[in-house]
């Protein structure tokens, strides 16, 4: 009897990464389900799942996970989806060097680290499937994003770059590119802005308050705000398809965009997506 797919997930604790991981042991894989807080990974030990706790701002936790991992499955894996995120709103000339490198500490030095630790193991199989959760804004700037659309376009730039290295291995990489999602981003980010952006003295501290209003609704949700299920069905494609896509948008705006940003000019795409994010504040 063949043994199950085994796949790990980071960023469990919500969202797309909760979702995808019910979906996939559904499907019969083996799910391994990462987590930064000891409370969350206790509960994903009580819904059933193989639980690691994992922070990708610390190498200790990141090196500890995957050595439990791979104790567990006897030194294989046959997927990776690095989707543990949060973005930091904030106009480019607010983000200190400190608050940059929070951002891109999670967002990319920690899923590069992770997927470095775990590409061995996959070149010795012969095989792996490695899949970014990259965003609209991994191709296309919104004002007032700078930081978290900083660390999505690295994380294109590199993931194309490691596909290319790794061609003839068996590994296969895809990014998904999701749009707005049904997911607690956004909370996520009102806490995010409250640390790291001083508004006292800004001269965007006007556009802050609007957006600041805007984060502390409840319930609101960007147009075309689609729920997390939308980007597993992608996920799923790109763990179990014979040929994976290299991209997945999801979500009309990614669509769209990644389109127009094929045929406008850029000062035209500019003022596109000034308008479509509201300037900053959806």
């Amino acid at each position: 009897m063949n043994p199950k797919r085994t796949i790990l997930i980071t960023g469990c604790s919500s969202g797309i990464g909760q979702c995808a991981a019910h979906t996939l042991r559904q499907r019969g894989w083996r799910v391994f389900v990462s987590a930064r807080k000891l409370c969350d990974i206790e509960r994903l030990h009580a819904e059933g799942f193989d639980a690691l706790l994992l922070d990708l701002d610390d190498s200790a936790s990141i090196q500890a996970a995957v050595t439990t991992l791979l104790t567990r499955t006897g030194g294989r894996l046959d997927a990776l989806f690095n989707n543990g995120a949060w973005g930091l709103p904030g106009a480019v000339e607010d983000l200190s060097r400190d608050a940059l490198r929070a951002q891109f500490e999670t967002n990319l030095f920690g899923w590069v680290e992770l997927t470095n630790l775990l590409i061995p193991v996959m070149r010795k199989q012969g095989a792996g499937r490695i899949v970014q959760c990259s965003s609209v804004l991994g191709f296309a700037a919104f004002p007032y994003r700078g930081a978290y659309t900083a660390s999505k376009f690295a994380l294109e730039g590199l993931t194309d770059t490691l596909r290319m290295e790794l061609r003839g291995t068996g590994i296969q990489l895809s990014l998904i590119e999701p749009g707005p999602i049904q997911t607690r981003f956004r909370a996520n980010a009102h806490a995010a802005f409250l640390r790291w952006i001083k508004i006292e003295n800004s001269v965007h501290r006007a556009q802050y308050q609007n957006q600041l209003t805007r984060l502390e609704k409840i319930g609101a949700a960007a147009p075309f705000t689609l729920p997390p299920d939308a980007v597993v069905a992608k996920l799923i494609h790109a763990i179990e398809s014979p040929r994976p896509k290299l991209r997945y948008p999801v979500t009309v705006p990614t669509i769209a965009f990644a389109w127009l940003k094929r045929i406008l000019p850029q000062r035209w795409m500019d003022r596109l997506l000034i308008r479509a994010s509201g300037d900053g504040q959806r």
